[in-house]
């Protein structure tokens, strides 16, 4: 069997296309699972990493606003479905399943019924990660087998159906079965943090967040005068300013910063709560494993990181802030105390846990394979 993944460019549409990668292979080692991408993605790094065969099509940026770039939008379009076209034939591809953003859009578009040698069409099965859909993957549902969304209310519809099938996001199985207990004393070792005592996780994504660093940054010294260790991940493009440790401060509490955190499974297992963005595949990986978080949603956009956040802080598995109230005042009066309350924190850890979806890689998987057995 014949599967393309279709999900490049960002993070955000990558690794839920791997970890249903990963999947069908658990189902069926047998299985040919190709990835597609562009040259400009972060996918020509983390698919070879992940021992997927890359196809690399033309890219087709959609913009969200006219510019004089958006005559130029239907020759590109036709160049990168032609290409990606030739290589649906050449794989022979049983089954498409997209997540979105520009390399999805082509693979929509070219899974229709083609000429010489297949004459058929390739099914299609759209995944939706967002709290609000994207374009592509509003295109895709109007001729897909099988729409999946992460959560209800995205604003994707299946054909025939008034909403998509809510399957959770798709996460890699090193981050859904962990066991946070049981990594933790190696976790932090591993990262030169104290045995004991709460220790709080701060990442941005790939590339930091400057208020997330500005405002853990300047709370410091309080946090580590409360026995607060921090894990700031800051971004390889910035730095962050910290007050020299106090030698008299009677804490063994640590700070420690770097610029990316390669290992975010042992991250997750040294931490006891996190402060972060809510990019959808954040709160799928924070909620999966059962961290307890601060949410910071990007002010820019749509609104969509509030949204995506919403349901795990509506079980009580975290909390919203937002950007512009971001400072070391609310980490000091918000955050330590928190940190410091364990009970409180085992039970926001719990209802974490409970909003989140560990099976989804899984049932997504099934769904491709049922839709390609068809």
């Amino acid at each position: 069997m014949s599967v393309i993944v279709a999900g490049g460019g960002t993070a955000g549409h990558i690794e839920p296309a791997l970890a249903v990668a990963d999947a069908l292979h658990r189902l069926d080692p047998s299985i040919r699972v190709t990835a597609l991408g562009t040259s400009r993605g972060l996918e020509t790094t983390l698919v070879p990493e992940r021992g997927y065969p890359l196809e690399l099509i033309p890219p087709v940026p959609l913009p969200r606003k006219p510019t004089p770039d958006l005559a130029k939008l239907p020759a590109r379009v036709r160049a990168s479905v032609k290409a990606t076209r030739e290589i649906i034939d050449r794989l022979d591809a049983d089954v498409i399943v997209g997540f979105g953003g520009y390399v999805a859009l082509p693979a929509y578009l070219a899974a229709g019924k083609g000429v010489g040698r297949r004459r058929r069409a390739v099914p299609i099965v759209v995944h939706e990660a967002n709290a609000k859909a994207g374009i592509a993957n509003k295109i895709g549902a109007r001729r897909a087998a099988r729409v999946l969304a992460a959560v209800p209310d995205s604003g994707i519809h299946a054909r025939g159906r008034s909403e998509a099938e809510l399957v959770g996001i798709p996460v890699r199985s090193s981050i859904t079965g962990l066991d946070r207990e049981a990594f933790r004393a190696g976790a932090r070792a591993h990262f030169g943090l104290p045995a004991e005592g709460p220790v709080l996780l701060v990442f941005g994504g790939s590339q930091g967040a400057r208020s997330l660093n500005e405002g853990v940054s300047g709370a410091a010294k309080a946090l580590v005068a409360a026995g607060v260790s921090v894990l700031h991940a800051h971004g390889p493009k910035n730095t962050i300013e910290l007050p020299e440790p106090d030698p008299n401060s009677g804490s063994d509490a640590l700070y420690i910063a770097v610029p990316y955190l390669t290992r975010m499974d042992l991250a997750y297992a040294a931490a006891d709560a996190a402060i972060c963005r809510s990019g959808a595949m954040t709160v799928a990986e924070v909620s999966a494993v059962g961290l307890p978080a601060v949410y910071v949603p990007l002010p820019h956009g749509n609104g969509e990181q509030e949204l995506n956040a919403k349901p795990v802080v509506a079980q009580g598995g975290g909390r919203i802030v937002a950007d512009a109230d971001f400072d070391p005042d609310y980490v000091v009066n918000q955050v330590i105390p928190m940190l410091r309350d364990r009970e409180r924190l085992l039970q926001m850890g719990r209802a974490a846990a409970d909003a989140g979806h560990r099976d989804a890689a899984i049932e997504v998987a099934r769904i491709v394979l049922e839709e390609a057995r068809r």
